[in-house]
């Protein structure tokens, strides 16, 4: 194994040369943006087609990740490596389509190889490179200036800061792209109806609820301990309570149960309809599960009756719900 020169502290002041080179690299992106970002935006948003993303080595993992949050946040994107294009691949790009191609020197031959196909099917090219004079920025049709005054490499050497400009600035090309869309955080969780964010947005009261024989229910009037044997029998730490028309006009709970026992000394001879909660937190089936969340959180309890267009209940919602589907 190669001598290791460092001590601690040196490695430290190592990382933080590192990281202010590359704050540097990417404060300097604000002074190079110019009417050639509109005409990148203009073009994208004025694709018929998708944005096909390409690029060769370290800057082709960047176009990777180019290409995942466009198609992430509203606009249809995949990466195409640039070698493989020439032997085959580019015939996944149409007259519809739009180009962004990524080469900090602008020179990557197996990048600028793909610029007469491109020319000849009328392909608009967005470059990002970090030389305008360059192949690449002087033939695109929009040029990202993503030059670095130096690499964080001690070197020089190492794509490090240049490829932290270009990664940032796809970053400001697709956030641009996704307010000029008008894209929700809704759109966002179609996307990713896998992840926390999308179960939070998407997942609805009615997709969690317990119906039919799971929900607790006892008649107005009843004896406290039918309310009492309901509550233990479905095991969600509260029933509902329904008038004559089955409408929702309370709801009892463990925590009713503690104030009860404060109040009465035999249980027996108590009614529902006297110690309940009225009228009770009840939700509707289309609210969105977080919004239930909120609900509970700031209600301090833990279940909830979930009730129709005339206040009859149709579920039951419970905080464990929440917390198994991954809303919470």
């Amino acid at each position: 194994m190669p001598a290791f020169h460092g001590t601690p502290g040196a490695l430290r002041e190592s990382a933080l040369r590192t990281l202010s080179i590359e704050q540097a690299a990417i404060g300097e992106l604000q002074e190079k943006l110019d009417e050639h970002f509109d005409r990148a935006c203009a073009l994208i948003l004025a694709c018929q087609g998708r944005v096909v993303v390409t690029g060769m080595g370290k800057s082709g993992h960047i176009a990777g990740k180019l290409a995942a949050t466009l198609a992430s946040t509203g606009t249809p994107a995949f990466f195409v490596h640039p070698g493989e294009a020439s032997h085959g691949d580019l015939g996944m790009i149409t007259r519809a389509d739009v180009v962004i191609a990524l080469s900090n020197s602008g020179e990557t031959a197996e990048v600028t190889a793909l610029l007469p196909l491109l020319k000849r099917l009328g392909v608009p090219l967005i470059s990002m490179t970090g030389r305008p004079d360059s192949t690449l920025g002087t033939h695109a049709d929009a040029h990202l200036n993503s030059g670095v005054a130096r690499e964080a490499c001690p070197l020089d050497l190492a794509p490090t800061s240049s490829t932290t400009a270009a990664l940032a600035l796809g970053d400001a090309l697709a956030v641009a792209l996704l307010e000029a869309r008008g894209f929700t955080a809704e759109d966002f969780a179609l996307s990713h109806p896998g992840g926390s964010l999308g179960k939070r947005l998407l997942l609805r009261v009615k997709d969690l609820m317990h119906s039919g024989d799971r929900l607790p229910t006892v008649a107005l009037g009843s004896p406290l301990r039918d309310a009492l044997l309901e509550i233990t029998r479905q095991g969600l730490g509260f029933t509902c309570v329904v008038d004559d028309q089955g409408r929702l006009a309370g709801v009892y709970t463990d925590g009713d149960l503690r104030r009860t026992l404060d109040e009465h000394f035999d249980l027996r001879e108590v009614s529902v309809d006297e110690v309940m909660t009225r009228p009770g937190k009840r939700v509707g089936p289309n609210m969105l599960a977080a919004e239930a969340v909120r609900l509970m959180e700031d209600s301090r309890i833990t279940a909830l009756a979930v009730v129709d267009e005339h206040e009859r209940p149709i579920g039951a919602l419970h905080m464990h719900d929440l917390l198994s589907s991954g809303v919470i």
